[in-house]
């Protein structure tokens, strides 16, 4: 009797100690235990153009010579052991559709991952090269990220992720509406959104992570040219750059000591720009690119560092389910018709909803509104294609740059909200709109699903 309860005390003992060390604390080392479902690879490479010479930039077209920072291009892999899908960021202008066709199909040969899967998204640089497939240089690209993907897919690990919101301080709005018409003005009192929305995926073997994520609202055009009394650029930065987020992932891959490669999703900023007075703005500096890529990246490097503490790793999931859903949209425009692909991918909790172009900044602030307490938004444009700017249809209204020089005509926003609110419940998985088993019911609730892919299906083709 004496000798079995030393034996049940030295193992409470034991026990005690167990229990009282968390079991998602970091330990002296850095590492702590990563266990799910969830694998995840990621690769980035250097995608400047050679020989920069009189070249001219998209954008604010103009000419420069010469690279102040490199643009990058960046592909993270996931597999929830299930289902694969990958994300894609690029430094540049847009998302052409031909673009997105041409990466999408050279991962899918070199992943395995249906090209249906895989999200296509641009910083909307105002400072880097067209996107022509007449360039030796893109197709080059394109090339290779497939191979990028490949080694991405042989290096996969096994994750779990970290989330975290903070704020940048250098987005204004654009629009300014005086007696009845909108003008291009700096508008602090226009709606914005200066949140910045953070992943952060990491395999537990260090506090750095595997990949960094990172969200906002700007449109990257702090070089272009600004106004003639702005000195030393009135006619815009003089060479080639991939502005703010470039800034912002270089500084937090040097926070890491580059043991990471970060990724950067534009959000809605169609009317969203960097906070430069002049008249009616003035092309950035020096100063001025390093105040926004280092706010922008103190923003994330902070959530970073929160999002390990033992608290929020303790709290993160341990089970992520990929969902991919994507529609083609027949929009009215002002000269026709006009296809727009929109996707919604789920990653665990996380909800990524993609358009086509340049969306003014409601979009955004209105479907996280209709979605927020079922999943963890993230409205991002310049993705899987472009159709210019998606003006919301009040602002038809009052007209200014954005609904007079978008191709859509203003009904096309509750086309676009109604599709993007129909993807999500299909990849959220937790609304449904009928409660009926009759078989005719479920037959044509099949019926209507299967329709639904066979049209995104046969679109795709002839967006090639």
């Amino acid at each position: 009797m004496k000798t079995n309860m030393i034996r049940d005390c030295i193992i409470l003992g034991l026990l005690s100690v167990v229990c009282s060390q968390p079991a998602s604390a970091v330990d002296e080392n850095g590492t702590f235990p990563v266990h799910s479902n969830l694998k995840a690879g990621v690769a980035k490479i250097d995608i400047t153009p050679e020989d920069v010479v009189d070249f001219e930039v998209s954008g604010h077209r103009r000419k420069v010579t010469g690279v102040r920072d490199p643009l990058h291009a960046a592909v993270l892999l996931l597999d929830d052991g299930e289902t694969k899908a990958a994300l894609v960021t690029l430094d540049l202008i847009a998302a052409y559709d031909v673009l997105v066709n041409l990466i999408r199909e050279r991962i899918e040969r070199e992943t395995g991952i249906p090209s249906g899967h895989i999200l296509v998204a641009a910083s909307h640089n105002h400072s880097g090269p067209p996107c022509s497939t007449e360039s030796d240089w893109l197709l080059d690209v394109v090339d290779r990220l497939g191979d990028a993907a490949g080694d991405a897919a042989a290096n996969m690990r096994t994750v779990t992720i970290g989330y975290g919101e903070d704020e940048i301080s250098f987005s204004i709005n654009r629009r300014k509406v005086i007696n009845g018409r909108a003008v291009v003005r700096l508008n602090p009192d226009g709606p914005n959104d200066p949140r910045v929305k953070v992943l952060r995926f990491d395999d537990g073997e260090s506090l750095d992570p595997l990949a960094v994520v990172m969200h906002a609202v700007c449109h990257p055009c702090f070089f272009t040219w600004g106004d003639k009394g702005s000195q030393p650029f009135p006619d815009g930065y003089p060479k080639m750059s991939a502005d703010f987020p470039g800034e912002a992932q270089s500084f937090v891959e040097m926070c890491y000591g580059g043991e990471t490669h970060s990724l950067f999703l534009q959000g809605c900023a169609g009317d969203i720009r960097p906070n430069l007075p002049g008249y009616p703005y003035r092309c950035a500096d020096e100063a001025d690119i390093q105040w926004a890529g280092r706010d922008l990246a103190a923003a994330v490097v902070r959530t970073l560092a929160r999002s390990v503490t033992r608290e929020e790793v303790r709290n993160r999931p341990d089970y992520y389910q990929i969902r991919v859903a994507s529609t083609v949209v027949s929009l009215p425009g002002k000269a026709g018709r006009i296809d727009a692909e929109l996707q919604a991918m789920k990653i665990g909790p996380y909800l990524l909803l993609t358009m086509p172009g340049e969306p003014m900044v409601e979009y955004g602030l209105t479907l996280e509104a209709a979605i927020a307490d079922r999943a963890i938004p993230i409205i991002i444009g310049y993705a899987n294609g472009h159709v210019g700017y998606i003006a919301t249809e009040d602002s038809y209204d009052v007209g200014g740059y954005e609904p007079n020089t978008s191709q859509l005509a203003p009904e096309a926003e509750t086309i676009i909200l109604t599709e993007l609110s129909r993807l999500a419940d299909r990849v959220v998985g937790d609304v449904f709109e009928s409660f009926s088993k009759h078989p005719k019911d479920v037959q044509r609730r099949d019926q209507a699903e299967s329709n639904k892919h066979d049209e995104t299906d046969a679109a795709q083709p002839n967006r090639r």
